[in-house]
């Protein structure tokens, strides 16, 4: 990030010329005006006191609720970019392969049309028919697998000669219909199965004068359902023309299938009304279908494993999990057959760039945009949630809250999102005994794509788009304020530069602590790409430096929370650079509480080490310098705080109480520098006798450590073994709030020093 930046408008204490903090709505305004969890809101906007600090450092332990907030909010965001940067599928995903708009998939790839196969074949002189010639005819049936509702399917075509079949695209609902007319006409009796013919011109099948021109005939319709927003054709598959049509076709020994897409206006009417609307056809496997095309109907047991063993090392298997569409089967089982390059056709099907790029392409639906957006930023949250979501940014979109009081996401996922699931299942495939369904994209990183591409080719939608997504971060749902701030710092990831002069610098500096997170959050997932982490750090440690303005002040607070999180894990010295720079102004403690958090964030990701070895170099003087106390306080603070842990779980301890026998030698040297110092003593007496009345109790087994740790206190010169003895023995005859440990530590510790 440029030092351009710095001077800013946003940096300056003004908002986002464009959008700023003046992006949330009226609405919102209430959930802005609610106080921040204790000890992170903004203490005033000048310098901060010392004892004004410590309050506020000391406050965080009086609304659980609150602290535990803000910590989730930090833990969801921090998983959600781990998996980002760390995906176990072995998938990449760099800020060129999401711009390149060169990748196709070419030949059997581009599997959602049929132009191929239609051109050049003669339309009859009744009705704009093309028939569909036998090679094609044999190709749906010669390794057809059935989905578990083809028999009901063809019962009913063959008790009424006609049926809509309102299926997704991508199920495979062509070759089924071509199946089922075939399977039909021979049970009718019809001479070597009949003849079947396509509808080249929909509207005239489908008008009221229109009789079927062949005797012992099957016709397949297919409705494009870009046409379903109020088009004629659609509008007229009626209960009027599908009771006609089915007595004609009767008439002719004939049979017919539409092909739709899920039923809507007054499809879905004749669907509850009359019988010749089927919707459950079933899901195919994918998979069964790509080994039927390679090995036939009746494979070798041997040369199925060894396919299936090839599907595996060159990932066809996986792509056909994130895509189970039986097209993409068939085009991979051809080259399976002409033993070209796997890996390579599969390597292309799976780009995510090219999955997004198509789909947009496809979709000019404002609904589904949205949807896919919503799910985009808060993949793993529960359908209401996206659902919600989506409505609110069309709303945005469109400034008119009354046009989607009638839709359903659901009915038209399977046909609008074919990339996205909703299921009960939880992250690792498992079933979840309990709660809602949960909206994921089938690939891990298509996810990256939408929103890359959304920010980025949508330029129509960037304002409501960013103001939405602001609105998103003081969501009640803490979830959600994750999830959105992660999603703001992926959408930075093609131009970093122009996401920070958009929204970073004015939500950096922004009077809200959730927005300040999001912010710190959406920096942390941009230093997670290798070729900006260096700018981020550059950002934050400028951001750090003392400045005089508020919204500087607030930049400061915000680089001190983005140091403690996966960037300060990935480079602990860098984030202590920072958090020292933050804790040093001389006569400003308002940076205390932020790097306190982050204290805590970087022990409990496994950099205790480095974090003890830069607060014992901070309070080396052991003077009565500032900065001795506000490095023991940061000490203490992160010695006594609890992690909240996942729901249904208990809160953990420290990671300081937790790892006490390893970091035997530093910690004693900073709870005796915390003992002998006023006014930190008293925090220092408040916080060890926490860990013996409130750890003990739960975790015994640390009590010989810590005995150990106390007894070493005492052998120092001065008065630390007066102070142990004395406290320790108030602690234990406290009848309000009896300490069981206190009594047994205090006999060893005089036991251990009268020596």
């Amino acid at each position: 990030m440029s030092d351009e930046a710095t001077a800013s408008h946003a940096e300056r204490g003004g908002a986002d010329p464009a959008v700023g903090d003046r992006s949330v709505p009226a609405g919102d305004a209430t959930a802005e005006k609610h106080p921040a969890p204790s000890g992170t809101a903004d203490e005033g906007e000048g310098p901060l006191n010392e004892a004004a600090a410590l309050v506020a450092l000391s406050k965080g332990a009086d609304d659980p609720q609150e602290w535990a907030d803000a910590a989730r909010v930090a833990q969801i965001a921090d998983l959600i970019a781990h998996r980002l940067r760390d995906d176990p599928s072995g998938l990449r995903i760099g800020t060129l392969a999401l711009f390149q708009d060169t990748v196709s998939f070419g030949g059997g790839f581009n599997v959602h049309g049929h132009a191929a196969e239609r051109t050049g074949v003669p339309a009859s002189a009744g009705g704009s028919l093309a028939r569909i010639e036998p090679d094609e005819q044999n190709g749906h049936l010669a390794c057809y697998v059935r989905p578990h509702g083809y028999k009901s399917a063809l019962e009913l075509l063959q008790e009424c000669h006609l049926i809509v079949l309102a299926q997704p695209p991508g199920t495979g609902r062509a070759a089924a219909a071509v199946n089922l007319l075939v399977e039909a006409l021979i049970d009718a009796g019809a001479a070597d199965g009949g003849s079947c013919y396509r509808s080249t011109d929909p509207s005239a099948v489908l008008s009221a004068t229109w009789t079927p021109p062949h005797q012992n005939a099957g016709y397949l319709v297919e409705l494009d359902d870009r046409s379903a927003r109020g088009s004629t054709v659609y509008d007229a598959v009626d209960s009027g023309w599908l009771t006609a049509a089915a007595s004609a076709l009767k008439a002719r020994n004939s049979f017919m299938v539409v092909i739709t897409g899920p039923p809507r206006g007054v499809l879905a009417w004749a669907a509850d009304r009359t019988p010749y609307v089927f919707s459950d056809l079933g899901a195919i496997d994918a998979t069964e279908v790509l080994e039927r095309h390679v090995l036939g109907p009746a494979p070798d047991e041997a040369e199925l494993r060894d396919l299936r063993a090839r599907l595996a090392r060159s990932g066809a298997a996986e792509a056909l999990r994130e895509q189970p569409e039986p097209a993409i089967a068939v085009a991979l089982a051809r080259t399976v057959r002409a033993r070209r390059d796997l890996a390579e056709q599969v390597a292309l099907l799976r780009d995510p760039s090219e999955q997004v790029r198509q789909w947009f392409s496809r979709h000019e639906d404002l609904e589904a945009l949205c949807f896919a957006v919503s799910a985009a930023v808060l993949e793993g949250s529960s359908y209401l949630t996206v659902s919600d979501a989506a409505i609110q940014l069309h709303t945005a979109l469109v400034r008119d809250p009354y046009t989607l009081t009638g839709l359903r996401y659901r009915d038209r996922l399977g046909h609008d999102q074919p990339w996205i699931t909703v299921s009960g299942a939880a992250d690792d495939g498992t079933a979840r005994p309990f709660g809602p369904p949960k909206v994921s994209f089938r690939s891990p990183l298509v996810r990256q794509a939408v929103l890359a591409h959304a920010w980025s080719y949508l330029d129509g939608m960037r304002n409501e788009l960013l103001a939405w997504l602001r609105r998103l971060l003081v969501h009640s749902d803490v979830e959600v304020r994750a999830r959105a701030a992660v999603a703001a710092g992926v959408m930075a990831w093609s131009d970093h530069e122009h996401a920070l002069h958009r929204y970073l610098s004015s939500w950096s500096s922004s009077t809200v602590w959730p927005v300040r997170q999001a912010a710190a959050t959406a920096l942390g997932v941009i230093g997670g790409q290798p070729g900006l982490t260096e700018a981020v750090w550059g950002r934050l440690d400028r951001w750090a430096v003392e400045g005089t303005s508020a919204a500087a002040r607030r930049q400061a607070k915000t680089a001190a929370t983005a140091a403690g999180g996966l960037l300060g894990r990935d480079a602990p010295d860098r984030a202590l650079a920072v958090l020292r720079i933050a804790l040093a102004w001389k006569d400003d403690w308002g940076n205390l509480v932020p790097v306190a958090w982050s204290v805590v964030r970087l022990n409990d990701q496994g950099r205790a080490d480095a974090v003890l070895a830069a607060l014992l170099e901070w309070s080396k003087a052991q003077d009565l310098s500032p900065m001795v106390a506000k490095s023991l306080s940061v000490f203490l603070f992160s010695a006594e705080r609890t992690h909240p842990a996942t729901a249904g779980e208990a809160d953990r301890p420290s990671v300081l109480w937790t790892r006490v026998g390893e970091l035997g030698r530093p910690l004693e040297e900073l709870w005796a520098r915390a003992l002998a110092r006023k006014p930190i003593q008293e925090q220092a007496l408040a916080t060890l006798r926490t860990w013996l009345t409130d750890y003990a109790e739960r975790d015994p087994r640390r009590l010989p450590v810590v005995r150990e740790l106390l007894i070493g206190i005492a052998r120092r010169p001065g008065k630390h073994r007066e102070r142990l003895v004395y406290w320790l023995g108030v602690w234990s005859a406290d009848r309000e709030r009896p300490c069981r440990a206190a009594a047994s530590l205090r006999e060893a510790v005089v036991a251990a020093t009268s020596r």
